[in-house]
């Protein structure tokens, strides 16, 4: 796929969840200011983000979701996903659900395999890494633990580089600029974990 392909996929990809995170909003018969106080942001950006002048980050959409009571897949996709209140949720491999993060670059792959369980309070994800960086740093509230399993990663975080092999693990604030690229022969798969919101009263 080219490189305009791509970037008309990701625009269009961009508007069906800007469209859905509205539509869910209203179907709830709530106001801006209501999720505002369930998110954590700020009205002037969940606007910006329903009228398609901001790109969420996959941060930003699980704060959505969550305080939607929702699913940051089906935001992204459309498709509902089952959820359970069990106390124990497997993820097994076949059932991982792959996702496109509209805010990476278009060849990383994020699986998620923690969505079956509703009351959750961190999302996980198998991240494949793109051989190249993000079209722009990625920034959102909250704290990120990285595990590098396969590879070689450089990881930009404000300012500087730093090379990450397998073995080695990140704890970082996420409210500082930062991306990612594999450097190594094959892609690097890394663990990316990262906590949800206490959805607001």
């Amino acid at each position: 796929m080219s490189q305009i392909q791509n970037e008309k996929k990701s625009r269009a990809l961009e508007k069906a969840i800007a469209k859905r995170i509205r539509s869910k909003r209203v179907e709830q018969g709530w106001t801006l200011d209501q999720l505002a106080k369930a998110t954590g942001l700020s009205k002037g950006y969940l606007s910006q983000i329903e009228n398609d002048d901001k790109t969420p980050t996959l941060g930003t959409l699980t704060k959505i979701a969550f305080g939607l009571g929702l699913d940051a897949i089906s935001l992204i996709t459309g498709e509902k996903t089952e959820q359970t209140q069990e106390k124990l949720s497997i993820g097994r491999v076949k059932d991982r659900q792959p996702i496109t993060h509209t805010g990476a670059a278009p060849s990383s792959i994020y699986e998620s395999f923690a969505f079956t369980k509703s009351d959750r309070f961190m999302d996980a994800y198998i991240v494949t890494v793109s051989n190249e960086f993000n079209p722009k740093p990625l920034m959102h509230e909250g704290q990120e633990i990285i595990f590098a399993l396969e590879g070689t990663t450089e990881f930009y975080y404000d300012g500087q580089t730093y090379i990450i092999e397998a073995g080695d693990a990140m704890y970082f604030d996420s409210n500082r600029p930062h991306m990612s690229r594999s450097i190594g022969p094959k892609p690097a798969k890394v663990l990316m974990v990262f906590c949800n919101p206490i959805r607001g009263e």
